[in-house]
């Protein structure tokens, strides 16, 4: 799962992105509201968490103008304030979820899987394609042969490549999703975890296969 997180307080915003990541979810994070809005525009994000009291835009702003665009991507508001008025008004601006500072990782968590679970389309915990499936609670890349608990890494790459099956995805584009627009990785990077998951299909005697195609990049499909 792919969110934005926007939060112009540095400590907080290291904090949350840290704990986003270690529960495997790929995360942009930015520290104003314009920036905000111009990456939720630019991205197809499963969820958006914003800090109402930002630079630029103010979280209020920057949903007001999504849903203005005609963006239905759920989103989740952080503030400091708890007055009854500015949750009205942020839930007015067509946010799905209201959460005030300070709060509880573990509730904050909890809001975000609820967050997730409003997207128009059912997501299912475990998708598949051919004899392969990945669980999405618990990370685990199953066959006809075995199972493994995935790496992080390793399972964002996999989640992109099955909800994107038969279609290919550029290096860049791979590179991008999952390490986010600031990373420094090099797009080698992308090659290593490629490869780390070739071997993972193999050893799962999968009858599907990642296929790269010179300059135009890598798609999972069944081998005929």
């Amino acid at each position: 799962m792919k969110l934005l997180y926007a939060e112009d307080e540095k400590s907080m915003a290291e904090a949350v992105t840290d704990i986003l990541k270690y529960h495997h979810y790929a995360v942009d994070t930015v520290d104003n509201g314009t920036d905000a809005y111009d990456y939720a525009k630019a991205e197809e994000y499963d969820g958006i968490i914003l800090d109402i009291m930002m630079p630029g835009l103010s979280g209020i702003e920057v949903v007001e103008q999504l849903r203005k665009d005609g963006k239905r991507t759920p989103i989740l508001l952080l503030t400091a304030k708890a007055e009854v008025e500015d949750r009205v008004a942020g839930l007015d601006a067509g946010a799905d979820d209201y959460l005030p500072k300070p709060f509880s990782m573990k509730e904050f968590l909890a809001r975000v899987r609820a967050m997730l679970r409003r997207t128009e389309t059912f997501t299912p915990d475990i998708i598949s394609i051919g004899n392969i499936s990945l669980n999405t609670k618990t990370y685990e890349l199953s066959g006809s042969a075995q199972r493994f608990t995935l790496p992080k890494l390793e399972y964002q790459v996999m989640e992109l490549l099955i909800r994107n099956k038969g279609i290919y995805l550029s290096t860049e584009d791979i590179l991008t999703k999952i390490w986010g627009y600031d990373t420094e990785a090099e797009i080698g990077v992308v090659w290593v975890y490629i490869s780390y998951l070739r071997k993972r299909l193999s050893a799962l005697n999968a009858n599907v296969e990642i296929r790269a195609k010179r300059n135009i990049g890598y798609k999972l499909e069944v081998i005929a």
